[in-house]
Parts: C-alpha cells; structure tokens; sequence
C-alpha cells in the first residue's frame, strides 16, 4: 500500500505561481513513475505531467508545457511548479503512482488508469 499526500494548493491571481508537492510518509517511490492529474467541476479527469521511475524521462500535456515543471528529489518527494498560471488551471489536483505504471504506454501518456494509488487532492484556484 502506498500513501500519497498532497499540498501546496491556493489561490492566486492569473499569472501566479504555485508549488504542489507530492509526499509518500513513511514509505518511497524512488522506482516508480509519478502522474499529477487534474479534474476540473463538470469535466474529466486530465493527465497533467508525469515523471518517470526508471530513467526520470518527463512529459506534459500540451496545455502546460513551458508553464508547469515537475522534479523529483531524493526525499521522496515529487513537485510540480506551475507558473504563468491561467483561470483554465483551476481544478483539484492529485498526484497517483504504481509499481507497474509507465508514464506512456500504448494507450497514450499520463494516463489515469495505469495508477492505483492516489492522493487525496489539492485544490489550486486561479481568478481574478
């Protein structure tokens, strides 16, 4: 079992910046692939970024390239700065991981079905 804690929600201004981080208390996932995933009210949940276990390859959806970056460090602990945020940024954001997970397959990339384990959520608002 893996327990993921997320934080580092708020709410800013368009343009802001914020930092989620992404902890697993008491254990690790040094080997595995992480996932931050966003749903926004009234839609589906969207793969946002993801990091890999293995080779620490990384990959954004296009909606966020140049604006959001995610980093691993060696504290078991997964970051995703996201700057130049935008009102389109606002939703609940989780962090997800699995031993078995790839960030890509043959199914796409940042795929929410490939992780079992989920955090329980950061809420970033972006507004005016």
């Amino acid at each position: 079992q893996v327990h993921l804690v997320e934080s580092g929600g708020g709410a800013v201004h368009p343009g802001g910046s914020l930092r989620l981080s992404c902890a697993t208390p008491g254990g690790t996932f040094d080997f595995y692939a992480i996932g931050w995933f966003r749903q926004a009210p009234g839609k589906e949940r969207e793969g946002v970024s993801c990091i890999s276990g293995n080779d620490g390859s990384i990959y954004y959806t296009d909606s966020v390239k140049g604006r959001f970056t995610i980093s691993r460090d060696n504290t078991n602990t997964v970051y995703l700065e996201m700057n130049s945020l935008k009102p389109e940024d606002t939703a609940v954001y989780y962090c997800a991981t699995d031993p078995w997970a790839h960030c890509c397959s043959a199914y796409g990339c940042i795929i929410g079905s490939e992780f079992d384990y989920w955090g329980q959520g950061t809420q970033v608002t972006v507004s005016a």
